[in-house]
């Protein structure tokens, strides 16, 4: 059984791409990702948020690809940005690595990040039977 999307007709549709909650398979295994963000293989921030979101999303898929997982394994994703008017670029960023994939999500405004180039970070849980 693969991981069950769940968006309940009695309350408001999600309003972007994701579930209000995901049912996971029985006897999964389950995969945490630390926060990703839009640094690149070479430790180059990537330009701009929706190029850093991109790549945000890349590492995390890098890190599930290793564990034999991918997008649609994503139960969960917690998202932090530093300006909440960069929402549009970054669900365009997302989506374009993300796909069909709609995983239980947050999006939270912050103040910064661990440098002050970073504009977005993402951290996933990931569940595959």
């Amino acid at each position: 059984m693969p991981n069950k999307s769940i968006v309940p007709d009695t309350i408001a549709r999600p309003g972007s791409r994701y579930s209000h909650g995901i049912e996971v398979a029985p006897n999964a295994r389950w995969v945490y990702v630390s926060g990703q963000v839009g640094w690149s293989p070479d430790g180059r921030i990537e330009d701009g948020i929706e190029a850093q979101t991109r790549r945000a999303f890349q590492n995390v898929l890098a890190v599930l690809a290793e564990a034999g997982m991918g997008a649609g394994d994503i139960v969960r994703l917690n998202s932090y940005l530093t300006d909440a008017a960069d929402v549009p670029k970054f669900r365009a960023g997302r989506d374009s690595v993300m796909g069909d994939a709609m995983p239980a999500s947050t999006l939270v405004v912050v103040d910064a990040l661990i440098h002050p180039d970073l504009k977005v970070e993402v951290e996933a849980v990931a569940a595959k039977a």
